[in-house]
């Protein structure tokens, strides 16, 4: 027999009511109050959109311009230490440095199993232009956004995280 889902007490909820809606006599999730579907929804449309330039304009998709990212900003990393960054399992990491690697964007030093990875002069250059279609599509994500309500989400996103990561499910 399964072990019961955990969930939280309605105690502990930081919210003054539940996302619900009645829906045909029965309580529903009310999708465009509950968190968790908005970020996925969010990070679904970002993916989609930007996705498809990287794809068309380098040869590579989000996976490898978040592990480009990470190259980028910690130069001679572990596979490891990606996997944990980027909460990326590790044989998404590991296809996503073959193929950088075979594009001549990363090189890795040392053992295989414990090399150091870090961009190429030609990685260092893909890097800098994804970067600018990156930083461009954010702000047309921001649009409308005021500067304080944007630090106070990425606060909350910033907790959210910390939450989730602590295991404790209970």
């Amino acid at each position: 027999m399964s072990e019961p889902i955990p969930r939280p007490s309605r105690a502990v909820l930081p919210r003054k009511d539940r996302p619900t809606l009645t829906e045909g006599g029965r309580e529903a999730l009310d999708l465009a109050r509950y968190a968790p579907f908005l970020l996925n929804a969010v990070s679904s449309a970002w993916n989609r959109e930007t996705s498809a330039i990287y794809r068309a304009r380098f040869g590579f998709g989000i996976g490898e311009w978040r592990v480009l990212a990470m190259v980028a900003v910690a130069p001679d990393i572990r596979q490891q230490r990606i996997c944990a960054e980027l909460r990326m399992n590790k044989s998404a990491a590991s296809r996503s440095l073959a193929l950088l690697k075979d594009k001549g964007l990363l090189e890795a030093h040392g053992e295989a199993r414990r090399a150091l990875w870090r961009l190429t002069d030609e990685g260092a250059r893909v890097h800098a232009e994804v970067m600018e279609i990156a930083l461009g599509w954010e702000a047309k994500m921001l649009e409308g956004v005021a500067p304080e309500d944007l630090s106070t989400f990425l606060a909350v996103m910033a907790r959210m995280l910390e939450n989730l990561e602590r295991g404790d499910g209970d």
